[in-house]
Formats: C-alpha cells, structure tokens, sequence
C-alpha cells in the first residue's frame, strides 16, 4: 500500500497498538488489519485532534459529520471484502478515511458525498495520498450512483430505519453485498445485505451508531 507519509517511530507504534486493540476485539482479517495499520488516520482529522487519530473511537470532522471509530471501519470493510469485490460503492465519503482503506483493497472505489466542503476535502486528500482507484462524487448519496452500477458491495457509512430500495437495485446479482446501519438514531445495527438474483438475504452483526442517511439536509 503506498499512503503512508512520513511515520515517526512514536506513531508507528500509537498504530501498532490500535491494530492488537483490534485484534483483541475480534477483527481477525489480517488484510484489513495491515492496510489500518498503514492507513494515516492523522491526515483525515482536524489538526488539533491529530494527537487522538489512533484513538479506537469516532471523531468530529465538522457539519455534524464524524470519522467513524476504527473497529466500525475494519468490521465494515470485512464484510464488504469477503467476495472479493472489484467494484464497491461508498456512501458518505465524510473525511475520506473509509474510502482511503477500501482503495487499499479493492481495484475500483466510487464514494459520494453530499455536503460540499466535505467531498472537496476529501478529494484533496485522496490527491495527496495518490489514490488514484477512487472515484468521488459530490452528489446525494440516498439514490446511490446509478451511472456506475451494478456494484460488487456498496458501504453506506450513514444509519438509515429502513434499507433504500435504490442501492439494493444496484448491487450485482450475483452476490452483491450491501453493508449498512439500520435502525433509529437511538439504535442501529451494522447489517449485511447479499443479492442472489431477486432474492435478498439479511444478516445482522454489531450494534453501530451513525449520523443519519438523509436526503437533502446537513
């Protein structure tokens, strides 16, 4: 992976230690757990809350958004790697963080943003970074980003009460997977959706908290 920028010794083990926190809460793809560990957290943060980039907690990141905690990313990003996709969809780009683990892995990212100074930020550091497998968009994420689809997976990284119809159409049928929060703002579980022609299959996994997936609104 070629994102890391200028690691000194003290931050490479503040990321060491929040890999084995990791580990030790049950993240077990070691694939995922190098590209956290390579992945500059610290980069997609405000400055002033640089110091904390490896803490396994969200983090504000402006316009009533966060980066979403580390294990939340590494539990999300498993279950969309585990078809090998080559195609995934992310809604709500936020800092760019998820985005940035999931080009890592995955040939061809698109992520779609839809507050303005979010995406630009975002863009610039995928620029820095020279991620050039992501595609980002500034566009309302809820109706997905039919253009481009069907998608191997799609990761909403917003919590929604009730699974979009839009972006279950744009899964591939042939195993697609969908990963999302559902539930109300009080409750959410992390959710796997998997397409099997018109079937779709539901299983349910952690207990998440996200900033609502909504359509229009900041």
């Amino acid at each position: 992976m070629a994102v890391d920028r200028g690691i000194g010794m003290t931050s490479q083990r503040t990321r060491d230690r929040l890999v084995e926190r990791l580990r030790a809460e049950g993240i077990r793809n070691e694939r995922v757990l190098e590209v956290i560990r390579d992945t500059p957290r610290h980069l997609f943060v405000d400055e002033a809350l640089a110091s904390r980039a490896y803490e396994d907690t969200a983090l504000p990141i402006g316009y009533n958004q966060t980066i979403s905690q580390p294990y939340v990313v590494a539990a999300m990003t498993d279950l969309v790697i585990r078809n090998q996709p080559q195609k995934v969809l992310e809604i709500g780009t936020g800092s760019g963080y998820q985005a940035a683990v999931l080009a890592a892995l995955v040939p061809k990212v698109y992520t779609v943003e839809r507050i303005e100074p979010l995406a630009s930020q975002a863009r610039q550091r995928f620029r820095k970074l020279g991620l050039r497998n992501i595609r980002a968009s500034y566009t309302d994420g809820i109706e997905g980003l039919p253009d481009f689809a069907p998608y191997d997976a799609i990761l909403a990284t917003a919590g929604t009460e009730s699974i979009p119809q839009a972006l279950l159409e744009q899964l591939s049928p042939d195993g697609g997977r969908l990963v999302i929060p559902v539930g109300s703002r009080a409750l959410q579980v992390l959710t796997l959706v998997t397409r099997h022609g018109d079937d779709y299959e539901a299983e349910e996994y952690d207990p998440v908290m996200f900033v609502p997936l909504l359509s229009g609104q900041v």
